[in-house]
């Protein structure tokens, strides 16, 4: 028999926004409607505000790429950008506006904390009496120094990749990802590597006030950017730090080894983890014919009692849309995987903004050209968004109506995801047990139940229709707390689609 664990957590649904592309691209933009939208219509209960802490831009900064600029090279840590203001000088003030709107709608705030780089033009103009700024007494004579935050080659300039308007840096620093004065075009070229020694330096004081500095406005998470670039002490010491001031705050952490996994949560401390190199590849490659729906079984059996520590999704900033060309080739394809990713287990799930209407990401921007994703370094306009925001202040308008059939298939599955069957139950994975009619390499099924209701869910990974034939062994009834159930049921079941049926 193979079934999943019981699990506790109540379904969190994290709605991220690059808020750059959203309306005008202003903080204003979010109001009252927008984001009773992301409360109420999509039922999300955070709203990730990306790139909102003052990053390096075309406009003030040499060394970027795209004129917009990538919103993980922050020029100070203790700024918002001042392009989202509608007065760039009362721009704290108008963040801070936001936070409040954002919380009286019921959401919870999460910012980007990017422990590993800076900007390679980081200046910290605002950096508060009494903290100190990155960089400011580095002794740039030696490579490295336990007391430096910053990574040095003297005697060595700096040659970038790319032409930076004049842009002169001697000594030379490492990139966040390249220790070596000669980063190449593939390279976080536009960064500088931040200096973590075991001995609790500078460094690890000065990211903590940072930290410190958000929680005290109010945030309430931080999604942690490439956290296994940096020691997991420092994490460990940092959460800390800050939970014992701020004990609601969550971090979430961008993390890629699966093996690393139990480390990040019950050793250092986070809250969630990515599960991209888990359920999301796993799904992915299903999706291209490349594995068999069965590996799904094999990822949850991996993770254990870790899935409600995981943060699923399909899409985010990084990652190629799932109905671009790259991916899926349609937002419909994509309903299998959005099914087993939300109803699979009761860990949370996120939205990338536009994918709840196909958003394709096929624009050919400036910087980032056509490559499956909605660009994080282009001052753009993403039409989709811009119909979305129409439709949001006026439902008669804006959507087309495909979009709003997407629209619909996300609303219903998201809805049925914070029922307590599926935000707080029990999964049991019925793939072991089936016979003909039923296809383990295009097929998976699962029942969820809180011992009231009980749920059947068969996704179907193929881009033809099948009548599926779900076969319920001895013994699950018992399992899930309920009453007899029947011993097969029949799913008619549509091209890349699940069908859901409530046994109980």
């Amino acid at each position: 028999m193979i079934y999943s664990t019981q699990i506790n957590l109540m379904k969190t649904i994290i709605y991220q926004v690059l808020p750059r592309l959203w309306g005008k691209g202003k903080f204003s933009d979010w109001d009252e409607k927008a984001l009773g939208y992301v409360h109420d219509t999509l039922g999300a209960d955070a709203i990730w505000y990306t790139g909102m802490i003052r990053h390096a831009t075309g406009k003030t900064e040499k060394v970027v790429k795209g004129e917009a600029g990538s919103p993980y090279a922050i020029v100070d840590w203790y700024d918002v950008n001042p392009y989202l203001a509608d007065d760039p000088l009362q721009r704290m003030v108008e963040f801070e506006a936001l936070l409040g709107r954002t919380h009286a709608a019921g959401l919870r705030v999460i910012l980007d904390f990017i422990p590993n780089h800076v900007a390679r033009e980081y200046h910290g103009a605002k950096t508060p009496k009494g903290c100190r700024r990155l960089g400011a007494d580095d002794d740039r004579t030696l490579h490295w120094a336990p007391e430096n935050d910053f990574y040095y080659y003297p005697g060595q300039d700096l040659c970038l990749p790319v032409d930076a308007d004049g842009y002169e840096e001697s000594p030379a620093r490492a990139s966040g990802n390249a220790f070596t004065p000669y980063p190449d075009e593939n390279d976080w070229y536009e960064t500088v590597k931040l200096n973590y020694c075991d001995f609790r330096t500078g460094t690890w004081n000065k990211m903590r006030d940072v930290v410190r500095f958000w929680a005290g406005k109010g945030v309430d998470g931080f999604r942690c950017d490439m956290v296994e670039l940096v020691p997991p002490q420092f994490m460990k010491w940092l959460i800390a730090e800050i939970k014992a001031e701020f004990p609601q705050v969550q971090f979430i952490a961008e993390v890629y080894e699966t093996d690393k996994y139990r480390l990040y949560t019950e050793d250092v401390g986070f809250d969630l983890l990515y599960d991209k190199s888990g359920l999301y590849d796993r799904l992915r490659a299903v999706m291209a014919w490349e594995q068999g729906a069965y590996q799904i079984t094999r990822n949850w059996q991996m993770l254990g009692d870790l899935q409600p520590r995981m943060l699923n999704f399909l899409e985010n900033h990084d990652e190629q849309r799932l109905a671009s060309d790259f991916f899926a080739g349609s937002p419909e394809a994509g309903y299998a995987a959005l099914a087993v990713s939300l109803l699979l287990n009761n860990a949370p799930f996120m939205l990338y903004f536009g994918q709840e209407i196909g958003e394709r990401g096929m624009d050919d921007e400036p910087f980032s050209g056509v490559n499956g994703r909605t660009s994080i370094f282009d001052w753009w306009t993403v039409e989709s968004i811009q119909r979305l925001i129409r439709w949001i202040r006026n439902p008669r308008s804006g959507l087309r109506a495909e979009e709003r059939a997407v629209l619909k298939r996300y609303r219903e599955l998201i809805t049925l995801s914070k029922r307590p069957a599926f935000s707080s139950g029990r999964t049991y994975d019925l793939c072991y047990c089936q016979g003909e009619g039923f296809d383990p390499e295009r097929d998976f099924a699962f029942l969820r139940s809180d011992g009231r209701e009980v749920w059947l869910v068969a996704a179907h990974f193929a881009p033809y229709p099948a009548d599926l034939a779900i076969r319920i062994p001895e013994g699950v009834a018992e399992f899930l707390g309920v009453r007899a159930l029947p011993e097969c049921h029949y799913l008619h079941v549509g091209a890349n689609d699940a069908g859901i049926l409530r046994l109980l």
